[in-house]
């Protein structure tokens, strides 16, 4: 099925309306935020981690073991923003690299701490900054929004489907 604007805003809004199916309300989210461009799949995982990272926190850190993730931090910390976010690109489109495949076989705990960790050294500065003056797609928009309505649970099931989504894992067939 090919998403367009108005497929992706008929998905958010079955999302949404899905009030005694908690799981269809997560699935139909996920499924529209990976129809999303690459670039607005990371800005709308950057809003999501900055405007709902307070809560999403504890969930992510404490359950993961952040340091199997922390050379990665490392090597990404060590590039030029350019170079950075080529990265992130790559893990979300799921291309075939050494960094990916050392992300693929991360946790999903730990990938999504990852990219709390990721998110907070972009405020740092440590890692390549939202571009100034990014405007997310409408349907980013919608896709942010429909996160922000879910619960606390269905948020971080969200994320953590997501971010498990991407690299690559190298044992896979």
């Amino acid at each position: 099925m090919t998403f367009t604007s108005d497929s992706a805003a008929t998905g958010l809004s079955n999302a949404l309306n899905y009030g005694n199916q908690p799981g269809d309300a997560v699935t139909s989210t996920t499924a529209v935020f990976q129809s999303l461009s690459i670039d607005d799949q990371l800005a709308v995982l950057w809003y999501a981690y900055t405007e709902m990272g307070r809560s999403i926190t504890p969930a992510a850190t404490g359950a993961a073991r952040l340091q199997l993730a922390a050379g990665l931090l490392t090597q990404i910390k060590q590039m030029s923003h350019a170079d950075q976010l080529n990265v992130m690109r790559d893990l979300a489109a799921k291309k075939n690299t050494p960094i990916c495949r050392s992300y693929g076989i991360l946790s999903n705990n730990t990938k999504l701490a990852f990219w709390y960790e990721l998110s907070e050294l972009m405020v740092k500065g440590l890692v390549a900054p939202m571009p100034a003056g990014y405007q997310l797609s409408r349907d980013g928009v919608q896709v942010l929004e429909a996160i922000k309505e879910l619960d606390f649970g269905q948020q971080i099931t969200v994320l953590r489907k997501v971010v498990a989504e991407m690299g690559v894992d190298p044992l896979a067939d």
